[in-house]
């Protein structure tokens, strides 16, 4: 592994690549990590064709879309995330205003909602067409949804939640993130989410968690997590790459131990195919990655790019 010092580079999940051009204009410009990244992010939470961020999600088990998103700057620790955010398309701009101007880290549901709206930021609706029809379809079955009249979604709710755990089975999640390393050498890290298709409402995952889903620092260097959420956050994975960092361990191996740390859960849904991934850069602005997955990529792009690069992850299968 390389150990030159990059500056001016981005690293992210692949669905990230609509937000990189973005990110990269405002390293050009001499801007902040902190400034690209949520850049990079926002445009992700825009992109409706991706239906596991921001508007057009998939919806948790009552069809409402509930959105998660946290930043970290790596130069002064400092962040901000939140949680269970069902009207505003922009959840990681929120969590900026909440690193940015609270002395708290993490705000959900209501919460999170009423500081939205003070602070101006305008409310949306975030269920499209196309994932309000997947919601139906997993929900009604093969019944058309005007054979099922509900009175409330307390009766929705009751109709399905002896289904819950097989609709969760079928693993529809997704998440963006994106690691950047600015001209000065400080490094940021976002993430947004709009969680585990049909979970339960108010779930978080490890995407708002700091330590689990994200988790940078200056000094060792990032790590941002996708897939399964309370894998990460049971094992604090983020953290844990950053840690492996810390102590000296390159890159890769410290990715490489992070994963592997996921086989002591004791998980009736964590199984052999249960996706993990972690995209992760070192101090210097190396990037690597990895995931339980054989064939899964990343992206990634320094200011010298004319576009970003795909690149192989790490391959750590869940079980031996």
């Amino acid at each position: 592994m390389s150990s030159q010092d990059v500056r001016g580079i981005v690293v992210g999940s692949r669905n990230a690549a609509v937000g990189f051009p973005a990110a990269i204009r405002i390293l050009r410009a001499g801007g902040s990590a902190v400034d690209a990244a949520i850049a990079a992010v926002k445009a992700v939470e825009d992109d409706v064709r991706d239906q596991g961020v921001g508007t057009g999600g998939i919806p948790n088990l009552l069809g409402e879309v509930e959105l998660d998103a946290s930043i970290m700057d790596g130069r002064t620790l400092a962040a901000g995330a939140v949680g269970a955010v069902k009207h505003y398309p922009h959840p990681i701009e929120i969590a900026r205003r909440v690193m940015e101007c609270t002395p708290h880290v993490l705000l959900v549901g209501d919460g999170a909602e009423l500081f939205a709206r003070t602070h101006g930021f305008e409310p949306a609706n975030l269920l499209t067409p196309e994932a309000e029809a997947v919601w139906q379809a997993v929900i009604h079955g093969e019944r058309a949804p005007e054979q099922n009249v509900y009175e409330d979604r307390y009766q929705l709710y009751m109709s399905v939640v002896r289904r819950w755990t097989e609709l969760l089975h079928r693993e529809l999640f997704g998440t963006t993130n994106v690691i950047v390393r600015d001209l000065d050498g400080n490094i940021a890290c976002a993430v947004s989410t709009s969680g585990w298709g049909f979970k339960w409402p108010g779930r978080l995952g490890d995407s708002p968690i700091i330590g689990a889903g994200n988790y940078a620092d200056n000094r060792y260097g990032a790590a941002a997590c996708t897939g399964r959420g309370e894998m990460a956050i049971r094992c604090a994975t983020a953290h844990s790459v950053v840690m492996y960092l810390r102590f000296g361990l390159p890159l890769e191996d410290a990715l490489r131990q992070a994963m592997l740390d996921l086989r002591h859960l004791e998980d009736p849904y964590a199984e052999a195919e249960t996706v993990m991934n972690i995209v992760a850069m070192d101090r210097n602005g190396n990037v690597a990655a990895a995931s339980t997955s054989p064939h899964a990529t990343y992206i990634v792009q320094t200011l010298d790019m004319e576009t970003y690069e795909e690149r192989p992850r790490l391959y750590v299968p869940l079980r031996e």
